[in-house]
């Protein structure tokens, strides 16, 4: 296998441009297969499900709804290892997720004289409805379901709704359930993919009609949520994982290298680069890293084998500078600095869906642990999109107090815009008011 080795200022435009691409699934190939499908639930609402269900998750249940009986279940039944791992890392998350709500409560509502007589403030309030995506299926994803979880509740949802794929059987696994309860979780339902958008954008007899909806998945579930833009707030686009771990010469090799596989592992369509202005790191890691790969069963090995050569590998610069300036040009999901002066570094990255620091502050831990959250902005979306917190579940809608001062202070600026702006109505309230 060739890993992608790129000398950056020797790299052809047409190259940088495919670094800079990425993996983006290209949501326009599947908007013709989504949009049926988003039809097909709008007309006919769980049967439309319960079919899809069939035909995509190969089971056949009509039970929709996750029952308390099934809850009760998962509790019983699952690794008490498995249990305590979660009940570990959703406190991190929890706690915080409290911070931020901390500053949240402190100007929950305000108001500033902005001159006398005029007042103007914000009122905070939480989304009314959310509908959170977990993918699921075949492989169980608990972390997705406590990191949006957790901030949903805490923010104060009226309605908090999980969607995940059923598996054969039928059933929700376990650890899905349990770290739903974790996080104030308690109405789940039985359907994946872009049918799950749908419901939630429409709702059927069974599944609530939400007004935001969350969480990351499919190149499927990506083109319902662009199609149903407008029913519904479709939340931070999220695509296939990402990661920049950024050096100098202090950076240890070996961590390094298992530092790199560390995103790259999720799929084929990964990307994860080594950035370093660091001759000898670049090359050590460019030479033995397909021993490290070779160590992955599949088939993560074989997604590491077809990204690194595509999508990921080293790029070498000529100096932390230009490392700083690639970083803020790519806007990563992930962004791990490993050099002698963090804070200075630091300091100047501008785009990134989070930034982990130091040698002992691995990427897992962030996915899992730390508190912070790991739903994150991918494809340079970092560079308007911030890292999902209590704030994706919150808004802010402006307040407004004029006193007869401030009433007589503002209505001479004000007519004379509305008449410059050809609004005479607006004028009339101020000119013709009365009392």
């Amino acid at each position: 296998m060739t890993i992608g080795f790129y000398i950056w200022d020797q790299t052809d435009d047409e190259t940088r441009a495919r670094i800079m691409r990425r993996s983006e699934a290209d949501i326009d190939a599947v908007i013709s297969q989504v949009a049926p499908i988003i039809e097909h639930v709008r007309l006919r609402g769980d049967k439309a499900i319960i079919d899809f269900n069939k035909r995509f998750d190969k089971t056949d249940t009509p039970d929709l709804k996750v029952t308390e009986e099934e809850f009760a279940e998962a509790r019983r039944t699952l690794d008490p290892k498995v249990k305590s791992a979660i009940d570990h890392c959703a406190k991190n998350v929890r706690t915080f997720h409290q911070a931020q709500m901390k500053r949240v409560e402190n100007d929950r509502e305000w108001m500033e004289e902005i001159e006398p007589g005029v007042f103007a403030g914000e009122k905070i309030t939480p989304v009314t409805s959310v509908g959170l995506y977990v993918p699921g299926g075949k492989n169980q994803y608990p972390s997705a379901v406590f990191m949006l979880g957790i901030p949903a509740t805490l923010a104060g949802v009226t309605k908090v709704v999980m969607v995940t794929p059923p598996r054969p059987d039928g059933t929700i696994g376990d650890a899905l359930l349990y770290a739903a309860e974790v996080s104030g979780i308690t109405e789940i339902y039985k359907v994946g993919g872009a049918q799950a958008i749908a419901s939630l954008a429409y709702g059927t007899p069974t599944i609530p009609a939400v007004k935001k909806v969350l969480g990351p998945g499919s190149p499927y579930v990506a083109a319902a949520k662009q199609l149903l833009n407008g029913i519904i707030d479709p939340g931070m686009p999220a695509g296939p994982s990402e990661s920049i771990i950024l050096c100098d010469e202090s950076a240890n090799p070996h961590n390094t290298i298992l530092d790199l596989l560390n995103e790259a592992e999720h799929g084929d369509d990964s990307a994860a680069l080594l950035v370093t202005h660091d001759k000898a790191l670049a090359e050590h890691v460019r030479d033995n890293l397909q021993e490290y790969i070779n160590k992955i069963p599949d088939p993560q090995k074989s997604w590491l084998n077809t990204n690194m050569a595509s999508y990921g590998g080293v790029v070498l610069t000529n100096s932390m500078d230009e490392s700083i300036a690639f970083c803020n040009a790519y806007a990563t999901e992930h962004l791990l600095v490993k050099v002698k002066n963090p804070d200075d570094v630091v300091s100047k990255i501008m785009n990134a869906g989070e930034i982990l620091i130091g040698e002992t502050t691995p990427s897992s831990l962030g996915n899992y642990g730390i508190g912070v959250n790991h739903v994150l902005p991918t494809n340079g979306k970092a560079h308007s999109y911030s890292c999902t917190s209590v704030w994706d579940f919150l808004k802010r809608t402006s307040l407004a107090k004029v006193t007869k001062e401030g009433f007589d202070n503002l209505s001479k600026p004000v007519t004379t815009m509305t008449d410059y702006e050809g609004f005479p109505a607006h004028g009339n309230v101020i000119r013709e008011r009365q009392g």
